[in-house]
């Protein structure tokens, strides 16, 4: 059953702001069925740790979710048991926290010294579209294989992909464009795993194609391909769009110039960014057998979203969580930031996330001390299962 409240709203509801909605379902219904996207969405923290967690009762496979249907099977974030550890495994050469920590400096800050370099002598700039995109975009190209590719063009794919990843709706025209962008990749991926497959290097690409294999043994470029277009698609959304909500946030509490003051505390701000807006909203589940969760029971096969962005603005767990707070001691907190995700599909790219957007911010703030947000042109938050601003002007000062 349906409360009234929800059956009303629409998918351009979710997309202007989710978490008034989110926040009345924790009081109300914390798990109910959506219409509009036709999923159960699961909202607190708990029982969204649950659904992640608990295999028995909750799979990722399940055919039919937008990612999937976007992508192809099998997608890393589509599948469990042995498929999904082989996937992992795929990713690990290049994204353990221990192999991006050899890495990420000479990787990232000169990409953002470029991209500071570029706003120099401007009396404005969009932090969005010409300094935090960019480096997301161009550091994830490089580390994948496809460093050649420029930003525009990166930046497009993610748009493409964004369009069907998030299509719950069934919109054809979103599926279409989806569709086009992922045939491009296509295109553009294909020769060279197919090239990577006899002649591997450093890549992700190559790791995907041959870590945890025997030489001359590497997968089949079908069997790693969709779960590379999900790798583009994440990896291009948490860490540049992650650092447009860090930012709003700092400025909203007044704590900029704390942190150019003190850039040790850049860190923290990240992970109050991710937990305040959460780049990622969801987490994409079908109910293996009848579940009861929340006061209700989910039928089974149903489609359940657990929502992270909600996990983290959770009133039991984090104290006046629509406020960002640079101050937030989030190892203290009970539970964490679920901003990642739980369980065995905790995000691969976290570390790398978290470095780039520290990296980014560093630079950001070293070079500009002095820098304010313009008031005239505010920031707008647009998308659910994706969210960020869509613009951040800013004075240099």
């Amino acid at each position: 059953m349906t409360p009234d409240f929800l059956a009303s709203v629409t998918v351009e509801d979710l997309d202007n702001d989710p978490y008034p909605i989110y926040a009345r379902m924790r009081r109300e219904a914390p798990v109910a069925y959506v219409p509009c996207v036709d999923s159960w969405f699961v909202t607190t923290h708990a029982d969204v740790s649950t659904v992640a967690e608990d295999v028995a009762s909750f799979t990722a496979e399940n055919g039919t979710s937008p990612a999937e249907v976007s992508f192809g099977t099998p997608a890393i974030i589509a599948v469990d048991g042995p498929v999904h550890h082989e996937l992992r495994r795929s990713f690990d050469g290049k994204f353990r926290p221990r192999e991006v920590d050899g890495y990420i400096e000479e990787l990232v800050r000169p990409l953002a010294q470029n991209a500071i370099q570029s706003l120099k002598n401007r009396s404005d700039f969009d932090l969005m579209a010409e300094y935090f995109e960019p480096i997301s975009v161009l550091s994830l190209g490089q580390v994948l294989g496809l460093g050649d590719i420029d930003a525009d063009t990166l930046r497009r794919w993610f748009k493409g992909m964004n369009a069907g990843a998030t299509n719950f709706e069934r919109d054809p025209k979103k599926q279409s464009i989806s569709d086009e962008v992922c045939a491009e990749i296509d295109e553009v991926v294909i020769p060279r795993m197919e090239k990577l497959r006899s002649d591997p290097d450093n890549s992700t690409m190559s790791h995907m194609l041959h870590s945890g294999r025997q030489p001359g043994d590497p997968r089949d470029i079908d069997f790693v391909l969709p779960s590379l277009k999900v790798a583009i698609l994440g990896g291009m959304q948490e860490p540049g769009h992650g650092c447009g909500s860090v930012v709003v946030g700092v400025f909203e509490a007044n704590q900029w110039q704390e942190i150019v003051a003190n850039p040790e505390l850049i860190s923290r701000a990240v992970d109050e960014g991710m937990r305040w807006i959460a780049p990622i909203g969801t987490q994409f589940r079908v109910t293996k057998v009848d579940v009861a969760i929340g006061g209700v029971t989910i039928p089974a096969g149903a489609p359940v979203s657990a929502l992270l962005s909600s996990a983290n603005r959770d009133e039991s767990v984090f104290t006046q969580p629509d406020d960002f707070d640079l101050h937030r001691d989030l190892n203290r907190v009970r539970g964490s930031q679920a901003a990642f995700g739980f369980g065995k599909h905790f995000c691969s790219g976290h570390a790398f996330a978290r470095h780039q957007m520290r990296i980014a911010l560093e630079v950001l703030v070293d070079n500009y001390p002095r820098l304010t947000l313009d008031s005239q042109r505010p920031a707008r938050f647009k998308g659910w299962e994706f969210r960020a601003p869509t613009q951040l002007w800013a004075f240099p000062r």
